[in-house]
């Protein structure tokens, strides 16, 4: 037997296990001038994966350690988390201090090993693959040699680049560079492959965010091209329901251009016969083509207060896929009737083709639903019609409240740029035109799963588990320190549970801080390939079915749809059951990022549209508090923060279950209104800077 099979075999089987490169050679009679062909083998056996060396020095396979899989979450302040791959078997993440990172940084893939006596430590052993391919910063250099600052602090080390690989990229320039080396304890090695602009430069700043999350903005010639030739095709009703004579209207935002949904609604009698007209975006684009691909890769369309990143290109987004007014539109429609108290009693589903009779908006709707009198005679052809949707809207949110639905109402920002190049932040609004289109979509979404659940088909549901024991232990301490008796066992809890929290707390000042917190202590939605239920909308089977313009996972369930419909079960279980579960991962992984990448451009245009308020009062509600400061939201849901240093003097304490800093004379509680001054905007941290108006 060679000598490395032979150490393989005597550490799997237990006799050389836990032992050091020494030990292993006594344990082997190797004679001492073998000793340097050991200790190589060994090295070569880690590079294979098929050992590890522990905390100790020695040496086991991964199985033996204990040994997961996990992608490295790291922190600014040099710690680190590594989430688990495989959730199920394990409670949450791990915390990895700086010492036990064993060189890994965020992003990457890596063998861990959870620290024995601890309930939530681990230290890395392996790294698997670096997540970090690019780094967008700014440019600085010294007489010897150039280096890139990470805007993500959570990538711990700046980013050397030689000279000669500089480009001709100036001090204070934001670049993005390509990595080229992990040296081990040596700066990570890269050269410049962009030049982005002058740091500090508001659409520099912007286009930073957008390539430091990998984001696609131009789609290939070749994806372009056939957008254009698909979308060129003829349409026709043949083997589709024609529906181009049913009253049929969109209803979105001022500024929409990929328009996904229809609705229509028709009353039987007592009963209602809601309409809901989806985009057949799956008729354009088929599975493993390159718009197929193109789509996959980007997951979803991601919005920015001035740009549109779609996930198709704008000959289908914008032209062929949208149901724009007036023309014939390929969809899949899904009718549902409800009876007089908003009882769903039948649904049917068929391929379609349809025309929008009118193009409205959410502020159209509400102002005919309020009895505007210039827009009741400008809509006259589709008031009776609307005012009926609004009666069946009131009739499924009863309906849907006395199920359990959590009706998180946590604020948004609208933020938007007007034709003069203005931000604009208006307060925030949901009015009866958002919650009907809302209403009718979850209805149709619920529809679809179930009808696809009942055929056992391969499917992406959206999935939403109720919280874990500890998170919601730590909600209703924070609910009892506010006055607030939570019902239900943390062990147990039921969306009903929720529903009656909210309902206690809805006239209350510190209600949308109750939710934003209910918020955190939710797990995050999902796509799954397994039916686990949606616990915010206290449903037992829900999907995405109502975007396919913007949302690989509702394209997904079209597929699968259509494959039923047309009688060919067989067909969908062998085309998209191996696809499924990897489907809900990285689309689930594309979302988050799109959410993100969203969140800090919205926080830069919030900065920015501050910066000529600063001196400024506003009424505030305090949003968040932590060990070293205070932050503060105002109604139109731009936050600020408020360091300890800024805070009247006083001796803190930071009590975290009870979201409080408490002083002898002072003290801030979540919830609490507060008059705060604008005093600054951090384009570094994107944040802005508050303080206490009276200190």
């Amino acid at each position: 037997m060679k000598l490395k099979d032979k150490i393989l075999k005597s550490i799997k089987s237990g006799s050389l296990t836990f032992k050091n490169a020494k030990a292993m050679c006594d344990g082997l009679g190797v004679k001492y001038s073998e000793r340097k062909t050991v200790t190589k083998l060994l090295g070569e056996l880690e590079d294979e994966g098929e050992i590890i060396k522990d905390g100790q020095g020695g040496y086991a396979t991964p199985e033996q350690l204990g040994a997961f899989r996990g992608v490295v979450q790291g922190n600014e302040r040099g710690f680190a988390f590594i989430i688990p791959e495989d959730r199920e078997a394990h409670d949450g993440d791990y915390f990895v201090p700086r010492r036990s990172l064993g060189g890994a940084m965020n992003k990457d893939v890596v063998l861990a090993v959870h620290k024995r006596g601890t309930e939530d430590e681990a230290f890395v052993v392996k790294i698997i693959e670096r997540g970090m391919k690019r780094v967008v910063g700014t440019f600085e250099r010294d007489k010897r040699a150039g280096y890139v600052i990470p805007d993500d602090r959570r990538f711990d080390s700046d980013v050397y680049v030689p000279l000669s690989l500089c480009m001709d990229a100036r001090p204070g320039d934001k670049v993005v560079a390509e990595i080229t080396s992990y040296p081990k304890n040596a700066m990570v090695g890269g050269k410049i492959v962009e030049i982005l602009g002058e740091s500090g430069d508001f659409y520099t700043e912007e286009l930073s965010i957008i390539r430091s999350y990998g984001l696609i903005e131009q789609f290939p010639d070749e994806v372009e091209r056939q957008a254009e030739e698909v979308a060129a095709q003829k349409i026709s009703p043949r083997g589709r329901r024609d529906l181009r004579g049913l009253l049929t209207v969109t209803i979105d935002g001022e500024d929409t251009r990929d328009i996904d949904d229809a609705v229509s609604l028709e009353r039987d009698g007592e009963n209602y016969v809601l309409g809901v007209h989806i985009a057949d975006v799956s008729h354009y684009v088929k599975l493993n083509g390159k718009l197929d691909r193109e789509a996959y890769a980007r997951g979803t369309s991601v919005y920015f207060p001035d740009r549109v990143l779609p996930m198709l290109p704008k000959a289908l987004s914008n032209g062929a896929c949208s149901l724009n007014e007036g023309e014939d539109r390929y969809a899949v429609s899904c009718f549902m009737t409800f009876d007089a108290s908003g009882r769903k009693l039948s649904y049917d589903i068929c391929q379609s083709i349809i025309k929008s009779d009118r193009r409205m908006t959410y502020t159209a709707v509400t102002g005919i639903l309020e009895g505007d009198p210039a827009l009741n005679k400008k809509y006259a052809d589709v008031t009776p019609m609307l005012k009926d949707m609004e009666r069946l809207c009131l009739k499924l949110e009863k309906k849907r409240k006395g199920a359990g639905s959590i009706n998180l109402d946590v604020k948004e920002a609208h933020i938007y740029v007007d034709e003069s190049g203005k931000i604009v932040i208006p307060d925030y609004e949901r009015s009866v035109s958002h919650r009907m289109i809302e209403q009718f979509m979850v209805s149709a979404n619920e529809s679809v799963a179930e009808f696809a659940f009942k055929r056992k088909a391969p499917f992406l549901y959206r999935v939403h588990e109720k919280p874990s024991p500890e998170k919601a232990s730590t909600f209703f301490s924070f609910l009892r320190d506010l006055g607030v008796a939570p019902a239900g066992n943390i062990y147990d809890l039921s969306p009903m549970d929720f529903q009656k929290i909210l309902s206690g707390v809805e006239d209350k000042p510190y209600s949308a801080v109750v939710n934003r917190v209910m918020l955190r202590s939710m797990q995050k939605a999902r796509y799954c390939e397994e039916n686990l239920g949606h616990f915010g909308l206290a449903s037992s089977c829900y999907c995405h079915f109502t975007s396919p313009i913007r949302r690989y996972p509702d394209l997904f369930v079209h597929r699968v749809l259509k494959k039923l419909l047309e009688g060919d079960d067989g067909g969908a279980k062998k085309a998209y059951g191996p696809i499924a579960k990897q489907a809900g991962i990285d689309t689930s992984e594309c979302e988050r990022r799109a959410d993100m990448a969203e969140r800090d451009v919205d926080d830069l245009y919030k900065v920015v549209y501050m910066q000529d308020k600063i001196g400024e009062e506003f009424d505030a509600v305090i949003s968040g508090v932590t060990n070293f400061a205070v932050f503060a939201e105002l109604p139109n849901t731009i936050e600020g923060i408020m360091r300890i240093d800024s805070l009247p003097p006083d001796n803190y304490a930071f009590i975290e279950d009870k979201f409080l800093l408490k002083g002898i004379k002072h003290s801030f509680r979540i919830g609490e209104p507060i008059r705060i001054k604008v005093v600054g905007c951090d384009y570094g941290s994107m944040r802005v800077q508050f303080a206490p108006a009276e200190l």
